[in-house]
């Protein structure tokens, strides 16, 4: 890897993370382990080349492991150290400070499973839900997620439980309910989303998110 060879220790930590995709890597599995093709399917701009060498080099620098997945499941599987986890509160804060900024003219129109997640929590409104309180389970194509807003905090974990209210649904339709505006009961008569459970509870998360950023999805 290249070096920036300054002792500030902002270079330092972009000797390890500053290159090219090496961020995006550490935030597809900040909810959790993945898979190579996981993580090529969520970051397709990016040759599968590209994607081997960033994992070796955090692998190197100890921001992330690989190791074997424990049973049933099988094969190699990336996961954060203790010290990539560290870099949590730094993505979030770069979601924070990019997403009132407009995409650029060739972005991807949908954000990956994790990049949608990691958005709902940069975006969220924490005035706007100082009241709400519950827990939804958000059903992607191929993931889940459990979103819980306690305190005015929004909380994010992979997986599946049981929880107040179910919307199953495309990435895109989450964008658009998000932040385009879209109606959550036509999208229900529409087909594009799914609601189980708790209808009002969802319909107010849905709306709890800083509109000023919703430009950049």
């Amino acid at each position: 890897m290249r070096s920036y060879r300054d002792l500030c220790g902002i270079a330092r930590a972009l000797d390890v993370v500053g290159e090219r995709w090496a961020l995006l890597v550490v935030r597809e599995l900040l909810l959790g382990p993945k898979r190579f093709a996981d993580l090529h399917r969520g970051l397709p701009g990016m040759s599968q080349n590209v994607l081997t060498q960033r994992l070796r080099e955090l692998e190197d620098s100890g921001v992330l492991v690989r190791r074997r997945a424990l049973p049933p499941a099988a094969g190699l599987i990336y996961e954060l150290t203790e010290s990539g986890r560290a870099l949590e509160p730094v993505l979030l804060a770069l979601g924070r400070w990019g997403s009132p900024r407009p995409p650029q003219a060739d972005s991807a129109e949908e954000l990956s499973p994790d990049a949608l997640v990691t958005a709902l929590r940069t975006t969220f409104d924490a005035g706007a839900a100082s009241s709400l309180r519950g827990t939804v389970q958000l059903r992607l194509p191929g993931d889940a997620f459990v979103l819980t807003v306690v305190d005015g905090r929004l909380e994010a974990k992979r997986g599946e439980t049981d929880t107040d209210a179910v919307l199953m649904s495309s990435v895109r339709a989450v964008q658009d309910l998000v932040f385009d505006g879209a109606d959550l009961d036509e999208s229900v008569r529409g087909g594009t989303v799914s609601v189980e459970g708790d209808r009002e509870l969802l319909r107010q998360l849905l709306t709890a998110f800083d509109d000023h950023r919703a430009a950049d999805h």
